[in-house]
């Protein structure tokens, strides 16, 4: 049985919004098709490819501009569907080219998502899989912001197709492209919420349409044991995992969750991830906290850690944000941990912060989203049911 948060926010209303297409996976899609009688159960799946390539591959949000589908199914579609993109309420630019936008996908419901160029092949897009996050690590702004749900797939693709429209990348086989990986380092653990992440890493991968490759997709999470095999067998997504610490001591200050899934338990769950080798291997990282988890001693026990992993481990300097009670570690003593960890057989690059001008680094990431309350739930759900 999977481990995953029940905190959706969506209501019953007398009148449901349309049914947007763009976060539906194929057989999904062809469904969807079928129940709105807009063709029969043998041309289903013909004509979700038609669409499919048309929302994915082209970008198109507009029903007419789909040429090779008569008139009367256009219609047909746009009266029962939607493409619409949800609201991007801020769009910054970094100094460094880094980009970020705060999308409003309801009343409320609000997740950052960021773009760092010329990371990867090209550039990466670090996407948020909740709104707020529940494990209050310690060292990360989104930690001091409560759950307020889960995204629905739609919502994590949809942050994949807005910095597509912001990066002027339709069609998806531009060889152009800025935008060449995905990262599930946002807001929120996707472990917790791993069906949806699943499906958007589904739509994303697709060759006919994202056109995103499995291995340039890396999630990251701070450990959710219980999920990490079938993460890898649904997925077969790259793994992070966001570890900070060689003791369970200091690790169940920094990341809370240790407490549930200490690290001996963690280091054996990752041995057994499905497809890990020297050619897929984990990336561990390290974010670099002054007098707390940098002196050589720590460099020499995350060695000892990890050997035997296939692993790459990326050293984070810290991102002050508002309030935040760590330091970075000095440049000279992140570049003596990282010599250690080079030493001893493994990549460590050190993390060019990016995005620190508009709190767009690593573990800046916040929205002003709060979960209602339960007397304000209450009251919504007795206005809707007078609608």
């Amino acid at each position: 049985m999977g481990v995953s948060l029940d905190l959706s926010t969506a209501r019953k209303t007398a009148v449901s919004a349309p049914l947007n297409l763009s976060g539906l996976t194929r057989p999904q899609l062809a469904s969807a098709l079928v129940e709105a009688e807009i063709c029969a159960p043998d041309k289903a799946r013909m004509r979700a490819g038609q669409l499919w390539r048309w929302i994915h591959h082209h970008g198109h949000t507009d029903f007419d501009r789909m040429t090779n589908v008569d008139k009367q199914t256009r219609a047909a579609l746009a009266e029962r569907f939607t493409l619409a993109r949800p609201e991007v309420t801020v769009r910054q630019v970094s100094g460094d080219g880094t980009r970020k936008w705060l999308i409003k996908f309801a009343p409320g419901i609000e997740v950052e998502t960021v773009y760092i160029p010329d990371v990867g092949r090209a550039g990466a897009l670090c996407v948020s899989s909740q709104v707020g996050c529940t494990l209050n690590c310690t060292f990360c702004h989104t930690g001091t912001q409560a759950l307020v749900r889960n995204l629905t797939a739609a919502e994590i693709v949809a942050q994949v197709q807005i910095a597509r429209d912001d990066l002027d990348e339709w069609p998806s086989d531009r060889e152009d492209r800025k935008l060449s990986n995905i990262v599930f380092m946002g807001m929120g653990e996707p472990l917790y919420n791993l069906d949806n992440v699943s499906d958007a890493i589904d739509i994303i991968s697709d060759g006919e349409g994202l056109g995103l490759s499995r291995r340039r997709i890396t999630v990251s999470t701070s450990g959710v044991v219980p999920e990490l095999t079938r993460l890898g067998e649904k997925t077969q997504a790259m793994l992070a995992i966001s570890l900070h610490a060689t003791n369970d001591a200091l690790r169940n200050e920094l990341v809370p969750l240790n407490k549930r899934y200490p690290i001996a338990q963690l280091i054996e769950a990752i041995r057994a991830y499905p497809g890990i080798s020297n050619a897929r291997r984990v990336t561990f990282e390290y974010v670099m906290l002054k007098g707390i988890n940098d002196s050589p001693a720590e460099a020499l026990a995350l060695v000892k850690l990890l050997k035997g992993v296939p692993a790459k481990i990326n050293l984070i300097p810290f991102n002050p944000w508002p309030g935040s009670p760590y330091e970075c570690s000095d440049w000279a003593t992140i570049e003596a941990f990282a010599a250690i960890v080079n030493r001893a057989g493994y990549a460590s690059p050190i993390r060019t912060p990016r995005g620190r001008d508009i709190l767009a680094a690593c573990g800046q990431l916040r929205s002003e989203s709060e979960k209602p309350r339960a007397s304000e739930r209450r009251r919504l759900s007795l206005e809707q049911g007078a609608v």
